[in-house]
């Protein structure tokens, strides 16, 4: 009989199907790590919710362990990368909470609005303060949505029923999508300046992280109030409680915080912030939805199944000839996705040579989950192909065996850009070898710079110079001509990321047309 180790309460519907399924269910809730390292030796499941962090050291501990379910959305307590290279699934419910977690942005919306919390405990406390707490309406301030995903697409719908104007900062969904929503796609600078009320839906991620802080705050409105029931650390803290109380913005709804739990904080000593202490999910449908759709999963993932919301998937049902591929697909994605910067409606994925004459379903979606790289919600081999529509770009696959100077390449295109690659050698070495038309040579690598520039003589010493002057290793370069014979590329690998103010200084520069600056996880 296989066994389930739960660490945290889910819906007893769910346990009692696992049961029913014929699997040992042993519940051991609270437990220390070194607890969990004991109770996880001989699991073939664990379920887990936020309380639960699995690491790489767990993991080990776990010689049985198929599947790890997270019975909610986030896996920022799940190593998934250690996961995969241990062959272990990954798998959420990653639609269970998206409902509540709406609401809950609407009710501190709303509460922010009214005044309701201070009100009811002045009223509670014999203070009869009607003038006090004035408010204001929603109708007609403008809403700005940081994220436009499941969670931010609905708090959108529900807005417009309460008359607001929709703006919205989200580099990956494209324009019709936004305007089938009635919202204005706007950068996140332009957001703070026009907002009244802010909306964040994103993940926890290095870019992410202090989002908002003293200099995006500083261009807010003084009637700005902020609402974040996504993840903490997104905003800074400190920043937001010195906005608040000096008056720089009206005021702040929190649900999530940098360290959790947590009592103490800066935030709670003021009257214009309202918190609350992680309910987002905290519904009883949602818990249910959570539950359920975990243990569906798990089964599932135990009966050797096809998993909806798995979210690492090896790469072993690909033929051999496909599989180096893999990796080179997901690389040009998010290459693409860096020289786009905000992904054009439709985008074209040609296999060409020996490959266009295989099955190349899951290269594709290795390409789509480097698109979508920097997606709100974790992208997988499953669910890539949802998540290109959910963000409206139109994918289309196109394989042919000819293949002019190369035996196999891929190439993604769209908009006013394209990128190509290929695998050379008996090592598989990976190849960038056209970027927008021209033609080059250069591997993938974590960080690179792609510039268009006049092909006059100096411009490449003046890029050395300025990333020289600022501490910037090249590590590699090459330039390519246009295949029309009109103007130069140059693409560059750096040793560490090229900043925004030295890539405005690199677009300064006489003769440089365009600049795209790239990093690769990778």
């Amino acid at each position: 009989m296989q066994r389930i180790l739960v660490t945290e309460k889910i819906s007893q519907e769910g346990l009692d199907n696992l049961r029913n399924s014929g699997y040992e269910v042993d519940e051991k809730l609270d437990l220390s790590p070194e607890k969990l390292m004991e109770e996880i030796a001989g699991a073939h499941a664990v379920i887990i919710r936020s309380a639960t962090t699995i690491t790489d050291e767990i993991m080990s501990k776990g010689k049985n362990l198929v599947v790890i379910g997270r019975a909610g959305i986030g896996l920022d307590n799940v190593d998934v990368e250690s996961a995969t290279k241990r062959g272990i699934m990954v798998v959420n419910a990653p639609k269970s909470n998206i409902l509540s977690a709406a609401e809950h942005t609407l009710a501190l919306l709303l509460s922010q609005a009214r005044n309701i919390p201070p009100a009811n405990e002045a009223l509670k406390n014999g203070r009869w303060e009607r003038s006090k707490w004035t408010g204001v309406e929603l109708a007609d301030k403008t809403l700005g949505i940081i994220g436009l995903g499941r969670i931010g697409k609905l708090v959108a719908q529900r807005a417009l029923a309460f008359g607001m104007k929709l703006v919205a900062y989200d580099p990956y969904i494209a324009e019709e999508r936004a305007q089938q929503l009635s919202v204005e796609l706007v950068s996140l600078e332009q957001l703070m300046e026009v907002s009244d009320f802010v909306t964040i839906h994103v993940a926890k991620t290095p870019e992410t992280i202090n989002l908002i802080n003293a200099e995006s705050l500083s261009n807010a409105k003084p009637t700005l109030r902020i609402v974040n029931v996504a993840r903490g650390g997104i905003i800074n803290e400190s920043d937001l409680a010195d906005a608040v109380s000096s008056g720089q913005i009206a005021g702040a709804a929190l649900d999530v915080f940098e360290q959790e739990p947590t009592v103490e904080s800066p935030l709670f000593d003021q009257q214009s912030i309202i918190v609350t202490p992680h309910l987002g999910a905290s519904t009883q449908e949602a818990q249910e939805k959570a539950g359920n759709t975990i243990a569906e999963q798990v089964d599932l993932a135990l009966r050797g199944k096809f998993v909806p919301f798995a979210v690492n998937v090896s790469a072993s049902e690909a033929t051999e000839i496909v599989r180096p591929f893999l990796p080179l697909a997901e690389k040009l994605g998010a290459l693409f996705l860096g020289l786009c910067g905000q992904l054009p409606e439709n985008v074209t994925i040609n296999f060409a040579g020996e490959i266009g004459g295989y099955d190349n379903k899951i290269t594709e979606l290795s390409a789509l989950k480097g698109l979508f790289s920097n997606s709100d919600v974790t992208v997988s081999f499953v669910n890539a192909f949802s998540v290109a529509e959910s963000q409206g770009v139109n994918i289309n696959a196109v394989s042919t065996t000819d293949s002019l100077d190369y035996l196999n390449t891929i190439t993604i295109s769209g908009g006013d850009h394209s990128i190509a690659g290929t695998v050379v050698g008996l090592k598989g070495e990976h190849r960038i070898v056209m970027v927008d038309d021209h033609t080059v040579d250069i591997p993938p690598s974590e960080h690179m710079v792609v510039l268009r520039n006049d092909d006059r003589p100096g411009v490449i010493g003046k890029v050395g110079t300025i990333l020289g002057e600022n501490q910037i290793n090249i590590t590699d370069m090459n330039v390519g001509r246009s295949i029309d014979g009109y103007g130069a590329l140059m693409v560059i690998s750096t040793q560490n990321s090229v900043s925004e103010t030295v890539a405005e200084d690199l677009i300064n520069i006489e003769g440089v047309t365009q600049c795209s600056t790239i990093n690769l996880q990778i």
